[in-house]
């Protein structure tokens, strides 16, 4: 199946991607920082005491952010888990009818938790939360970014849904699942 809106659904990935980059080169900041130390109290002179206040929920926020905006782009590329004992010995024409059934249900699903979400966001603006750690971050903004990662979601599942849709409508009997032609779900 080809995603019309896979440049979205990338651009996406390229957002975790940044999300994964930011937290590795936090952490490889905050340890060079404690060798640092670790070396000047070994060499007799004080610690410098540098460090990145905060490290620990940055972090958190920032792979939240990664997971919710790989979401799409793992999906339309078949690299979420599926458990495909059952279905895949469906004939073809029930298998894509299948399919229609539980990627309606996903659909559903990912509009019903991104409706929450949004008024989450607004609750925390209107109210300005912000984060209960060493800093205070206005929790709007991880909240923004998962909303933004479920809404690619939903759009994929959404073109995935009206590809398999037409394709149980026209020619059942042909249907072939998303990744089944792949050696190991992949591309």
């Amino acid at each position: 199946m080809t995603f019309k809106l896979d440049p979205l659904y990338r651009l996406g990935a390229w957002g975790a991607a940044a999300c994964m980059l930011a937290i590795c080169a936090m952490v490889t900041i905050q340890v060079l920082l404690r060798c640092i130390d670790a070396l000047l109290v070994a060499l007799g002179i004080s610690r410098l005491g540098y460090e990145i206040s905060g490290l620990s929920e940055i972090a958190a926020y920032l792979l939240v952010g990664a997971t919710s905006l790989s979401l799409a782009y793992t999906f339309t590329h078949h690299a979420h888990i599926r458990v495909t004992l059952l279905i895949a010995r469906l004939p073809a024409a029930v298998r894509a009818w299948f399919e229609v059934v539980c990627l309606a249900i996903a659909f559903a699903l990912s509009l019903l938790l991104g409706w929450e979400l949004v008024g989450l966001v607004g609750e925390s603006l209107e109210y300005g939360d912000v984060s209960s750690g060493l800093m205070a971050i206005p929790l709007w903004i991880p909240q923004t970014v998962l909303v933004a990662g479920l809404v690619l979601l939903a759009l994929s599942l959404l073109e995935a849904l009206l590809g398999t849709l037409r394709q149980a409508v026209t020619a059942p009997s042909r249907y072939v699942a998303p990744g089944d032609n792949d050696d190991f779900g992949g591309e």
